[in-house]
């Protein structure tokens, strides 16, 4: 029995099921959450989206009917401590559920991890990782083609489309292979308007994140070799625009657009430490990059989280750090 099969039967066996993604969740996370919940729902079972953020306003029109649940302890921690099965989607380490992963860890659930990173910890049953997969979403199209649980309709291939198109750049990386050409034309079968997703997703920002972006833009800087360009975004800065995390959701890519870059990064300042998005071309891992913080992620896309420490300090350390890479 392959991964697919055994989770199919895991579904079929289970009556109650919990979907959970990461913190600050992207398109990727939040449309396989709700794929694998509207596939589910067909199935007849009990299943319910708790994460620990806030759906983020750009992709709310993907969950029509409000279905996703931000956590609450009091009202969700008797049913995670008694579901029968536990998903956790585009994640490979507990502490991505943040607020959620003493209570997910108590839980004597059956528990799943579906994602397309690498080196996952050891907190789950089973592992459903495919590396190669430009995204989590590929991956839940992939369970639906070989084991057919219900039938496609608008709803999950909206979902699937979103997971897909957010986490390839909108088909322009790497991963965006000839067959994910084929997925997303068997998708747009069932009535999927691609001009009608990138709006939602990409259009549909306050003005204040078209301030925030040139607020952004404003800090670009090169390092000594003109091979790393970075930008930084301050809490003050945030507070001044009436912005929030989701809305930094794609400026890292900006750093790339400049002539002769090979790694680009953004500092995105926290209360207590802060956030670097990685970006890279060619062969140059700045999932290593990542790592050697504490993140992690793909070759060319990842990331990690700094907890305390001076922020321009650690800014020079972790160029420091990309430059070695370059070499």
């Amino acid at each position: 029995m392959d991964l697919f099969e055994k989770l199919n039967e895991d579904f079929k066996k289970s009556k109650s099921i919990l979907l959970t993604t990461h913190v600050n969740p992207d398109g990727d996370a939040i449309g396989s959450q709700l794929a694998l919940f509207y596939m589910l729902r067909e199935m007849g079972k009990e299943v319910k989206m708790i994460n620990h953020s806030e759906t983020p306003y750009t992709l709310a029109f993907l969950d029509r009917g409000k279905r996703i649940e931000k956590y609450v302890p009091q009202r969700h921690d008797e049913f995670i401590l008694n579901v029968d099965l536990i998903v956790f989607l585009d994640l490979n380490v507990p502490g991505r559920v943040v607020s959620m992963q003493e209570i997910c860890q108590k839980s004597k659930a059956k528990k799943w991890v579906i994602d397309h990173h690498t080196e996952p910890a050891d907190f789950a049953d089973e592992y459903l990782l495919t590396a190669e997969a430009c995204a989590t979403g590929e991956i839940i199209y992939d369970f639906w083609e070989k084991e057919k649980p219900v039938e496609m309709n608008y709803d999950i291939a909206e979902a699937l489309y979103t997971a897909i198109m957010t986490d390839t750049g909108s088909f322009r990386f790497d991963r965006t292979t000839p067959r994910i050409h084929r997925i997303i034309a068997d998708l747009m079968e069932y009535g999927i308007r691609p001009d009608f997703v990138y709006e939602q997703v990409f259009d549909q920002g306050e003005i204040g994140r078209l301030k925030l972006l040139g607020s952004a833009l404003e800090t670009l800087a090169l390092n000594s070799t003109g091979e790393i360009c970075y930008m930084i975004i301050s809490r003050k800065t945030l507070e001044q625009t009436n912005t929030d995390e989701a809305d930094i959701e794609g400026f890292v890519n900006y750093t790339m657009s400049v002539r002769g870059v090979k790694v680009g990064m953004l500092f995105y300042e926290l209360e207590n430490g802060f956030k670097v998005s990685f970006r890279s071309k060619g062969n140059i891992p700045v999932n290593k990059i990542a790592a050697e913080f504490g993140g992690g992620g793909h070759l060319n896309a990842a990331g990690c989280r700094i907890d305390g420490g001076d922020f321009k300090t650690m800014i020079d350390v972790i160029i420091k750090t990309a430059e070695k890479y370059l070499k």
